[in-house]
């Protein structure tokens, strides 16, 4: 019997989905379609790999029970709500159009709808642009923590973090800046999505804190369960949304059909929560010392091209996507050329 960490046990699932999906797509677009489905898939997982890596630490502190709803209940969530619906209350939010008038507009005319999601991007850039940034100046700006990667600049942020009130110091900075400078149709959409990116970032993550601290919402494993769980299952499903935004729209360079982004993305989706579950139980975050790290530089760079955009200032999406991996996997090579130092130093 194959363990649980191993890698066949873990993909095998999302490998079975990816296949039958595949199959639906040639049978209803033909093979034509086929290698699209595979580009959107791929960009999906490119954009989220650091989405998985902080993903897998904040579900390892989670109870069997949440790890299980975050693989059911939150899969549904990441392709049927964060894929679809979202994207679709945006485009409503943004032109005034009935939820169901866009339904119609994204199934009938999706050139159009592409359109309208391009228009409304603003709001989205700015939601997940604070997001991801507020999540990831909040781990740098710890003054508890002691292992640095880069260290003469983490060493810095740490110290700064014994500043009271920081992160949202800088962040109020950060959405001020936007403000002033942003184009000035565009000053009231941003100020809006940016409080509430971190109203909500700081709002969960303090809600996840305050439950374990108060009402003490950790089982005898010491993992977190009740609202304390919910808190941090509620705050995974934000962050997919704020890393999924990008994937969503930039798919629409590749296709027009929403069924097919839907599809593609949404296997995309599968494969990263086996990612997470992959990381966890191999204990990957304790193998690679820096690897939480490069994950969290790569949330901030991803931040900051998100906000970048509401300056018409766009990278290609291979270059966007390729971002994540180039910060992790040099983490990656990083903590084990110091591992085997050590152990040669130590031998």
């Amino acid at each position: 019997m194959l363990h649980k960490a191993h890698p066949l046990r873990i993909f095998a699932f999302s490998g079975i989905i990816s296949v039958l999906i595949a199959l639906a797509v040639i049978y209803f677009g033909g093979i034509g379609l086929l290698w699209l489905f595979i580009i959107l898939a791929i960009l999906e997982v490119t954009f989220s790999f650091d989405n998985a890596v902080i993903n897998s630490r904040i579900l390892s502190r989670m109870s069997k029970i949440w790890q299980t709803l975050f693989l059911t209940v939150g899969i549904f969530i990441a392709v049927f709500v964060v894929r679809f619906a979202l994207p679709i209350l945006v485009v409503q939010f943004a032109t005034g159009l009935s939820f169901m008038d866009v339904v119609h507009l994204a199934l009938n005319d999706p050139v159009k709808y592409g359109d309208e999601l391009h228009h409304a991007a603003p709001v989205i850039e700015a939601f997940g642009g604070t997001f991801l940034l507020m999540l990831g100046i909040s781990y740098f700006l710890d003054h508890d923590k002691v292992v640095h990667w880069l260290r003469p600049l983490e060493k810095q942020l740490a110290r700064a973090g014994k500043i009271r009130f920081i992160k949202l110091i800088f962040m109020a900075l950060v959405l001020a800046f936007l403000f002033l400078t942003v184009d000035p149709e565009l000053r009231d959409t941003v100020m809006f999505s940016g409080l509430l990116g971190i109203v909500l970032q700081f709002g969960l993550h303090s809600m996840s804190v305050f439950f374990e601290k108060t009402f003490g919402n950790t089982n005898s494993s010491g993992h977190l369960i009740g609202w304390a769980a919910f808190a941090s299952f509620m705050y995974l499903e934000v962050l997919d949304a704020s890393f999924s935004f990008d994937g969503v729209i930039g798919a629409f360079a590749i296709t027009t059909s929403v069924l097919l982004i839907v599809a593609g993305l949404g296997v995309g989706a599968f494969w990263v929560r086996s990612m997470t579950i992959y990381l966890m139980r191999a204990g990957t975050l304790a193998k690679y010392r820096y690897l939480e790290h490069g994950a969290h530089w790569a949330i901030l760079a991803l931040g900051i091209v998100m906000l970048a955009k509401l300056y018409h200032l766009e990278l290609p999406e291979a270059a966007t996507g390729s971002l994540g991996l180039v910060f992790i996997s040099t983490a990656v090579v990083t903590s084990i050329l110091e591992k085997r130092l050590g152990e040669k130093t130590h031998a």
